[in-house]
């Protein structure tokens, strides 16, 4: 921690994870320790790199902001991990009930005598998976002796398994599943034969149908032709 006249500074160097091809964030706490007002602003040497929110601020007494730096994705690793990169933490004195709409550029131009406290924080590349440290053990511990014995124990669930598979016989295929298929197989043909008669009878149904037709049309030309002649002897025999 960094203590100034305004401000508690958390920690005083930014370290960030470095991972290529991924973003990386840390935090850091800025507390008021004043009875004052105080605004803030966070300013950095590579302001396309990172993203700082809030960049800018009003801090109440004796209240703390958290600031949320996040590095972008970077496409190259630095050289030995080491980075030049800065920010730079400038404070002062804001009039009461300051907002942070309120805050401007000027507001922190030294001038007429005017305070602006300013920290300047590294930034330091760290690992983003570090390696788990390995502790050491005797060479007894890694013996050949243990490690067969180690071995054997591990792979004795793999060895029963195993034993067992080979022991019991292969279950034949289930004949369930050939009737059911051979079940289907007949519903299959029974219905094709059911709908090829019902075919058939259909195509009857039509012949006798038109037939019926044709019959009843010379009926009725039958009719007709016994009517005229009926008329037309009846007609003769007046006339005699």
């Amino acid at each position: 921690m960094v203590t100034l006249g305004y401000l508690h500074i958390q920690p005083s160097e930014l370290k960030l994870p470095f991972e290529l091809r991924k973003q990386s964030s840390c935090s850091m706490q800025l507390t008021n320790k004043t009875d004052e007002y105080i605004a803030f602003k966070v300013k950095t040497t590579h302001p396309k790199k990172y993203c700082v929110r809030p960049n800018v601020g009003v801090i109440l007494p004796g209240m703390v902001c958290n600031v949320t730096v996040t590095m972008q994705a970077q496409k190259e690793l630095p050289h030995d991990m080491h980075c030049k990169d800065k920010f730079l933490i400038q404070s002062v004195v804001a009039p009461k009930s300051t907002t942070y709409k309120d805050i401007t550029s000027e507001m922190f131009t030294k001038r007429d005598g005017k305070v602006i406290e300013e920290f300047k924080l590294r930034v330091v590349y760290i690992p983003a998976n570090p390696p788990s440290p390995i502790p050491e053990e005797s060479e007894e511990s890694y013996s050949p002796r243990s490690f067969m014995v180690d071995n054997e124990n591990q792979n004795a669930p793999l060895v029963d398994a195993l034993t067992r598979a080979l022991e019991e016989p292969e279950e034949p295929s289930s004949s369930q599943t050939w009737s059911m298929i051979s079940m289907l197989t007949e519903e299959k043909a029974s219905a094709i034969q059911q709908n090829q008669k019902l075919q058939q009878e259909l195509e009857v149904l039509r012949k006798e149908n038109k037939k019926r037709k044709q019959f009843d049309g010379v009926s009725m030309m039958v009719v007709l032709i016994v009517a005229l002649l009926g008329v037309l002897v009846g007609h003769l025999i007046n006339k005699t």
